[in-house]
């Protein structure tokens, strides 16, 4: 129901956009979460957003860096990622949330019901 896309290989200092198409059913008052994992560590928080309300969140290794977006018509969220360093390398995994109620919970994999199934991201120096 999600499938996320737009990874690649990127130098240091460019850009992608990630996409996470939601299909089957909508979104619309879950929280929509990006997050990483890089190879022997743990899956982490990037960015997160409230569909209803566009409201945004982010953990400070990306503040400043990374986007997230949605689009109603498309049923589609995006994730934005300039200035790209090294250390950004990771599967990109997108995911859908519905009973996420403060933003300390978005930062928890476990929270959310629904993922897509990852996007390889490679930043090389």
């Amino acid at each position: 129901q999600l499938q996320a896309s737009g990874g690649g290989l990127v130098q240091a200092g460019g850009s992608l956009r990630l996409s996470c198409a939601a299909s089957g059913r909508t979104f619309t008052g879950y929280v929509m979460g990006w997050f990483r994992q890089a190879p022997g560590k743990e899956r982490e928080f990037v960015a997160a957003i409230r569909w209803s309300s566009g409201s945004q969140y982010y953990p400070d290794s990306v503040k400043g860096r990374f986007t997230v977006s949605r689009d109603n018509a498309k049923n589609t969220v995006y994730l934005q990622m300039n200035s790209l360093k090294p250390e950004d390398t990771a599967v990109y995994y997108c995911a859908a949330g519905g009973r996420l109620y403060s933003a300390s919970s978005y930062y928890n994999p476990h929270e959310y019901e629904y993922w897509g199934q990852g996007t390889q991201v490679t930043v090389s120096s």
